[in-house]
């Protein structure tokens, strides 16, 4: 099978590493800066290349292509290929509108073709263990959610902060959580570059009753993938830059007993054992091209499909309407 990778900037090396481990898979890289394309063949010196991505629209022996090219040319590039017919993978954020999104979703279902957007972080075992002990009902109704997702650089000219950062958070609460947000307040700060928010808090409230807070920025001292889960009976630390305990389960909380002496609530706090689960080594991104690539091959929905991509981007629609309008937005 011959799968074309268009992008090889910052990501999409990546993305052609892995495919390139993949059983029976042939790749020809597309890179439209030559210079950077030298770098890349010194790299990965058993692929074919070319600097046009339009020849891969016509060549019948491509199935599929992997796009991680600037945000703003992802729906145009998906476009031509799904009216062709040929299964795609687009890097996050998949569109920079809903409306763009709806569009691709309905190509791809008109021509038969997979979808694919690349939210690794539903392929990384830590988020789906999460999964499983949420839905399981081991820390009891989730309350609130708050995340932090902040480090020094990179600056991107193509995506401001909420849209490079922030689909994270919100596809890794959505796949945990069966609710969508109700409404959404957000501030942001352009500290470096006038138009380009670097720094953004985003306060939402979702269906359940769930509240959520998220904190994205590339200006800060150190790097910080924080998330804390908190249930009605246990609570989650989840903590990406940890190499050993990625996952610490909490079984902390507080009981509220009937009133005794003069009508006081009498409280009781709880504060048990931590339990660290056994994760995998597996890299994500590897999970996430193999299952590309099994969508491919069996005709499958992918995990991380066009809706999937959808819902995230209208949570970030509503983020960035609440900078505009400096209120916050409800459905």
């Amino acid at each position: 099978m011959k799968i074309g990778v268009i992008g090889l900037g910052y990501w999409g090396p990546n993305l052609l590493r892995n495919l390139l481990a993949i059983k029976d898979i042939e790749i020809i890289g597309c890179e439209k800066d030559k210079k950077r394309l030298e770098a890349i063949k010194t790299m990965f010196p058993n692929v074919t290349y070319i600097t046009d991505y339009k020849k891969l629209l016509n060549d019948k022996e491509i199935k599929a292509v992997v796009i991680s090219t600037p945000v703003g040319s992802h729906y145009s590039i998906a476009e031509e290929f799904l009216k062709e017919g040929k299964d795609t993978f687009v890097e996050k954020p998949m569109t920079k509108s809903s409306k763009e999104a709806e569009e691709l979703i309905k190509l791809a279902e008109d021509n038969n073709a997979v979808l694919m957007v690349g939210h690794t972080f539903e392929y990384n075992d830590a988020v789906l263990k999460i999964e499983d002990i949420i839905r399981n009902d081991e820390i009891g109704e989730v309350q609130y959610i708050t995340s932090t997702r902040v480090n020094l650089g990179i600056h991107r000219k193509d995506a401001d902060v909420l849209w490079d950062l922030a689909p994270h958070d919100f596809s890794m609460i959505f796949r945990w959580v069966d609710s969508n947000p109700v409404s959404v307040s957000a501030m942001a700060k352009e500290s470096v570059f006038k138009g380009l928010p670097d720094v953004a808090f985003i306060q939402s409230t979702f269906d359940s009753g769930m509240i959520v807070d998220i904190q994205v920025g590339w200006l800060a001292p150190s790097k910080i993938r924080e998330t804390i889960i908190v249930g009605k009976d246990k609570m989650i630390v989840y903590d990406e830059t940890n190499p050993q305990e990625k996952i610490k389960i909490y079984d902390s909380g507080v009981k509220v007993e009937d009133p005794h002496d003069y009508g006081e609530f009498l409280l009781t706090y709880r504060s048990g054992a931590i339990h660290s689960p056994k994760l995998s080594n597996r890299e994500p991104l590897r999970m996430e091209m193999n299952h590309f690539v099994e969508c491919i091959r069996e005709r499958k929905k992918p995990h991380t499909d066009g809706y999937n991509a959808l819902r995230v981007i209208k949570a970030i629609e509503m983020a960035e309407e609440s900078l505009k309008e400096k209120k916050i937005i409800t459905l």
